[in-house]
């Protein structure tokens, strides 16, 4: 603030566009990332982004049983939907821990250097959305930069 109480827009500006950049840094790093889940002990792997959106599927020869074909397809839909359930916990962890920084914008939980922006807002400070809980399943998830290289998310 400026000597008198006065606001100074022009430092209020140049934080929103360095948070504007930020974010948008963010969001290209999510965009990017790879995440992979597995389900059945390696039976299923898919691949991710850093948006949710399914990338991959694999499935081993091994998930197959020729003997019932009925039975296999239904435990390898499952394996499916658990590798990704698994996959997108990791993926929601990810977004919680790149969206981090923005928290609490205008209730004086800001950036460092970003004016206390709850008097403009009458006063009350802007509340998160609610976020899913990622769903469950059986699966591991492991993020991975590029489909090459993986590090144990546990």
């Amino acid at each position: 603030m400026e000597p008198g109480g006065q606001i100074d827009m022009q430092q209020i500006l140049a934080a929103a566009a360095a948070m504007q950049d930020q974010l948008l840094n963010a969001q290209q790093e999510l965009a990017e990332a790879e995440v992979l889940g597995t389900a059945g002990g390696g039976l299923v792997t898919v691949t991710v982004n850093g948006q949710g959106e399914l990338l991959d599927v694999k499935i081993a020869a091994d998930a197959i049983e020729p003997a019932d074909p009925a039975e296999s397809a239904q435990s390898i839909a499952d394996l499916v939907l658990a590798a990704y359930r698994a996959a997108c916990g990791a993926v929601d962890d990810l977004q919680e821990k790149a969206m981090s920084p923005f928290a609490g914008l205008g209730s004086g939980g800001g950036l460092p250097g970003m004016p206390d922006l709850s008097a403009l807002m009458g006063g009350q400070a802007a509340e998160p959305g609610a976020s899913e809980p990622g769903a469950g399943g059986t699966g591991q998830a492991t993020q991975a930069s590029s489909p090459d290289a993986e590090t144990d998310k546990d």
